[in-house]
């Protein structure tokens, strides 16, 4: 039954993202100024939504794995796991959106990259967390996933940054799409509805890679558990 409802989710995940596809590249209108390569917003946007979502879900993960380590160290062990799969997910869509960022200031700018304070901020989140996938892979030791657990909302904390920066300096990059002022937002409804599919089919197709994680990585420490308790008997 659990197989058969992932199978489902992942066919309307499929759809979904078809769909999606058809919306931004067929059905949205040109865009006047930038024509063609605006459609990279389609794509450019929802992933960085969806980014910070899932870094909301490893912050979460994370301060709830440091809460009850000690007292829950079962709980403790879910939320890390919440945690590493919320950070990798992240970090997928994060790289999603520092490759489709330069595409489209190539030809929007003249020029791949420049470091303002959006982009900046945004390398710097991307950073944190690869950092804190590498501290997961090649560290050991009992406080290593205390270590990751701070750095994961170390890391956490450069997302407001990142959603603020070109309110709070001047940016090469533009000005926000939505709550940018009374001129924000997207006005035209069919460029409105290509964007709403596409948020919901790259959220959908997240949460379904996410929920593969966790579990993955549940089943990991459920075998590291039994290791360690057979090395305890020996």
């Amino acid at each position: 039954m659990k197989r058969a409802l992932i199978g489902f989710y992942a066919l309307v995940t499929v759809a979904l993202m078809m769909w999606g596809y058809y919306q931004a590249i067929y059905v949205a209108p040109d865009e006047q100024t930038m024509h063609e390569v605006q459609r990279i917003f389609y794509y450019h946007v929802p992933s960085a939504m969806v980014a910070f979502l899932f870094f909301a879900i490893s912050l979460a993960g994370s301060i709830a794995f440091l809460a009850l380590r000690r007292n829950r160290p079962d709980r403790a062990q879910i939320a890390d796991a919440w945690a590493l799969a919320g950070a990798e997910v992240g970090v997928v869509f994060c790289t999603i959106v520092l490759v489709t960022g330069p595409l489209w200031g190539r030809r929007a700018w003249g020029m791949w990259w420049t470091w303002d304070a959006r982009l900046t901020t945004t390398l710097v989140l991307w950073l944190i967390y690869v950092s804190y996938l590498l501290l997961r892979r090649f560290a050991a030791g009992p406080q290593m996933q205390t270590l990751a657990a701070v750095l994961g909302i170390f890391g956490a904390l450069d997302v407001p940054i990142v959603y603020m920066s070109n309110r709070w300096w001047r940016t090469q990059h533009p000005a926000p799409v939505f709550g940018g002022g009374p001129d924000s937002g997207i006005k035209d409804p069919k460029m409105l509805a290509a964007f709403g599919w596409n948020v919901l089919a790259w959220l959908a197709w997240g949460f379904l890679i996410l929920g593969l994680r966790y579990f993955i990585e549940r089943q990991s420490q459920k075998v590291a558990e039994r290791e360690a308790q057979e090395a305890l008997r020996a």
